[in-house]
């Protein structure tokens, strides 16, 4: 569907809702009423967006599309804000709290395996290569959920109080190689400068959980993330004479085998998890050469700040010292972008979204997750103002969830079912946030 099209049918949407009388804002019936009613559009929204997914920094058609509709909403609208960023604010015409809800608008390079109508068959260059790309991870419903609510809220404009900022994020799974974007870069190009949020709230789909149940958790939620490189130094020889050298590949092993008493033996996993994971090692260019040097890069997860230290300066001493006994050297760095803090939800607001999508969707479909080892940026705006951050599920009633494709697998289903739940717990938790807290 193109643009043109969008407006029409927005257009007849809106005109619809225009005769259906809306009670007090913060009533439970309002925010089903608006679900229901946009959700025809909402999944349009979805299914255009998943034909056309773009890459980290690329979302060029994706934030057009969406400021253009932000647009005919009647809104502030800001473009370009980490590249291809898109923010609006609604200002609701009754004094009230400041809230920000960001969706993010990235895809993968991941070529999808699900059988749709509106499958992708888009190809794109990543990292030197010609991949396929695919919204493997949902941010397309993202997307479209937080069109969604930007409409509905914007519906309520008169009566609304406060003012809601729609932050539309590109870059979530991390800008290109030589970049920079995401949620970090947004904050350093001003976003709340002229906004300052009192609470900032966020939503992502996920396979482990089925359609219709939404999972919220107080404190810790999502692992922060680092990303390490590590270069080992030996001295080139013939394979055949390995004396005659220092092999970098056989120290590499040992620090590999080594790190693994980090996570088991030194950090106090008791208190919370914790994962280290190297997820590339190259060397060598011939089967009788001993090389020069061995380059690894993986990642650490953790959900605390002073394990999180230690397991790095665990690594570095291993790294350092496995390489010194094998008369090599070895030096660990912590490239500056590629890490995202501990996404921690505020207890007190955590618990006030949970009553809030307990009333919407009922108390029976909201459930605590445990911590999530993924990494979301998101965290990055808990460093201004108090964050939630809840799960949707994606998996079709019936299916097994715990075994159902994952989110970044070439088979990750989303059941639009969940756009509307989602859609639903989201405008409710943020109509009561608004009201309760002017």
């Amino acid at each position: 569907m193109q643009a043109s099209t969008f407006s029409t049918t927005l257009a007849a949407c809106l005109a619809c809702m225009a005769v259906t009388p809306v009670t007090h804002a913060a009533d439970a019936g309002v925010a089903a009423h608006w679900a229901d009613q946009l959700a025809p559009q909402v999944i349009a929204w979805r299914r255009d967006l998943h034909q056309h997914p773009e890459l980290s920094n690329r979302e060029v058609r994706t934030s057009a599309l969406v400021a253009k509709q932000l647009r005919s909403l009647g809104l502030d609208v800001r473009t370009g804000i980490a590249h291809t960023g898109v923010v609006a604010v609604l200002k609701g015409g009754k004094p009230g709290p400041k809230l920000a809800i960001r969706a993010d608008m990235d895809a993968l390079p991941v070529t999808e395996e699900v059988d749709l109508p509106f499958k992708s068959t888009v190809r794109a260059q990543f990292n030197g290569q010609s991949v396929g790309v695919m919204h493997a991870c949902g941010h397309d419903g993202h997307t479209a959920m937080l069109l969604g609510i930007a409409t509905a809220l914007a519906g309520m404009r008169k009566d609304l109080p406060g003012e809601v900022m729609f932050i539309f994020q590109p870059a979530e799974e991390g800008a290109p190689p030589g970049e920079q974007g995401g949620a970090s870069l947004m904050l350093a190009e001003g976003l709340f400068g002229d906004f300052k949020p009192d609470a900032v709230f966020g939503m992502h789909v996920v396979s482990w959980l089925n359609a219709g149940v939404v999972g919220v958790r107080a404190g810790p939620t999502m692992a922060s993330s680092d990303t390490f490189e590590m270069a080992v130094h030996g001295r080139q020889t013939h394979g055949a004479m390995p004396w005659n050298g220092v092999d970098p590949i056989v120290t590499s092993a040992q620090i590999i085998t080594d790190a693994q008493t980090i996570v088991s033996r030194k950090l106090n996993i008791g208190l919370l998890p914790a994962v280290l994971t190297f997820g590339t090692i190259h060397g060598g260019t011939r089967f009788n050469i001993v090389p020069d040097s061995v380059q690894m890069q993986g990642t650490l997860r953790t959900f605390d700040e002073a394990m999180r230290q230690q397991a790095i300066a665990a690594l570095r001493s291993i790294a350092e010292h496995v390489a010194l006994a094998n008369g090599a050297t070895a030096t660990l760095t912590m490239p500056v972008g590629a890490s995202n803090p501990v996404l921690v939800n505020d207890p007190a607001l955590a618990a006030r979204v949970q009553a809030s999508i307990g009333k919407a969707i009922g108390a029976g479909h909201v459930v605590e997750p445990p911590v999530w080892m993924a990494s979301e940026d998101f965290a990055w705006y808990e460093k201004d103002a108090p964050v939630v951050y809840f799960f949707v599920g994606a998996t079709p009633v019936g299916q097994d969830a715990a075994h159902a494709p994952s989110n970044h697998s070439p088979k990750f289903f989303l059941d639009e079912a969940a756009l509307h739940v989602g859609m639903q717990s989201m405008l409710q938790a943020s109509l009561d946030y608004l009201e309760a807290s002017r």
